[in-house]
């Protein structure tokens, strides 16, 4: 592939997938906004999660079956057109459907991590796939720096207004310079669907990543949920920070991005299981600098960096051993490992906010580092199953 179209890409998914996480510095802004509490407020993260599923189910397979760049111009325009609705809501119940919507669209990035998986040779497809997943992890970070300053200049809503120009212009872009790649399966709609619960049942290493992509995820969206509570001074924490200084946390994660071009390299060498295994590791240490990081602010910004680097290894590991298992049906497999990913991501969050209005960050910290800790018994449990399952074969022979 041309370093400008993987460029190209790159640029792309970042931007398509920022938009689900521009709500997140703001969660304190809009709890006063519409006048809800903080459990209440850190559902809005959860509502996003929740579309975003539902469009990974029901949508990302059509990469398999429909031409992909007008998948994925269609998507972005209603991508834009749900940020607008969220920028003139005027109540929390339209603002509520804005994020269900924005959620559900968003999907497109994941039809881009699959098709530069694609296009790329099968020699450099980790490198490939690394700089895509940095692409789109520096637009996670970017896009909370970037909804803190608008937030703080502007107010909420010019967020979700840039958003919406932002993703007009980009569909337009992408309509004019992507290739034109036609679909790699006949299957009807319908048949697509089912052969994802057939590639989950046929694929071990498949449900082996799902699960451990799910625990990655959910610490992920723990710390996501409720740091913009920590930061904000509820619950009695000391800090108490505007929307422009909550945002510019997220460029602490910076090292994740670094993490998805090594990872992806590792995994070309042939050391992804090694890799996983490290970076599991990482988010679980994270947590304790976390916990210390309420009294201290450079301990708090080591642990987010060290989550974000260990999550994101993780996930480009996960997707560098996924993509091997099918040439014809990535964006079903994607649509599989993704679906069970923000799943994770769902149920964390879902509880995070709660948690965290009635026992506080301490709570929040152990609840992320349980997560994390079962994230490494999955990968034990993977590493002991498949070395027994060498030797068996080695004996027989």
């Amino acid at each position: 592939m041309s370093r400008r179209l993987v460029i190209l890409l790159a640029f792309a998914t970042g931007a398509t997938v920022a938009n689900m996480y521009y709500v997140q510095p703001l969660l304190h802004t809009l709890g006063l906004a519409f006048g809800i509490g903080t459990g209440a407020t850190g559902l809005l993260v959860t509502i996003v999660q929740i579309g975003f599923v539902a469009g990974l189910v029901l949508l990302a397979p059509l990469g398999d079956l429909v031409e992909r760049r007008k998948l994925i111009t269609v998507s972005l325009s209603s991508l834009a057109a749900a940020q607008a609705a969220a920028a003139l809501a005027p109540d929390l119940a339209i603002f509520a459907a804005a994020m269900l919507f924005i959620g559900v669209t968003t999907f497109a990035a994941h039809v881009i991590v699959p098709l530069s998986a694609q296009l790329a040779d099968p020699s450099e497809r980790g490198r490939v796939v690394g700089t895509v997943m940095s692409g789109l992890l520096l637009g996670i970070l970017v896009s909370r720096t970037l909804s803190g300053l608008i937030a703080e200049l502007l107010g909420w809503r010019a967020v979700f207004a840039f958003a919406a120009a932002a993703m007009a212009l980009l569909a337009m872009i992408l309509r004019w310079t992507l290739p034109r790649v036609e679909p790699t399966s006949t299957l009807p709609y319908g048949e697509a669907l089912k052969s994802i619960g057939q590639l989950v049942r046929a694929e071990p290493v498949l449900r082996q990543r799902m699960a451990l992509g799910a625990t990655a995820f959910g610490a992920f969206s723990i710390l996501w949920t409720s740091l913009a509570f920590l930061l904000s001074g509820v619950h009695g924490s000391h800090y108490h920070f505007s929307n422009a200084t909550i945002g510019l946390f997220g460029l602490a994660g910076v090292a994740g991005a670094g993490a998805a071009q090594l990872a992806g390299r590792l995994a070309d060498r042939g050391y992804g299981a090694a890799t996983v295994t490290a970076t599991l590791g990482l988010t679980l240490v994270s947590w304790l600098l976390l916990l210390l990081g309420a009294h201290s602010l450079a301990i708090l910004i080591l642990g987010i960096m060290v989550l974000d680097l260990g999550v994101q290894g993780t996930h480009i590991s996960n997707q560098s051993a996924i993509y091997q298992l099918s040439e014809d049906a990535r964006s079903r497999i994607t649509t599989a490992y993704m679906s069970v990913y923000f799943t994770g991501g769902v149920l964390c969050s879902a509880f995070t906010g709660a948690l965290y209005a009635a026992d506080g960050w301490p709570a929040v910290c152990m609840l992320g580092g349980s997560v994390s800790a079962a994230g490494l018994i999955v990968c034990a449990i993977e590493t002991y199953i498949a070395r027994r399952s060498e030797s068996t074969s080695t004996q027989t022979v």
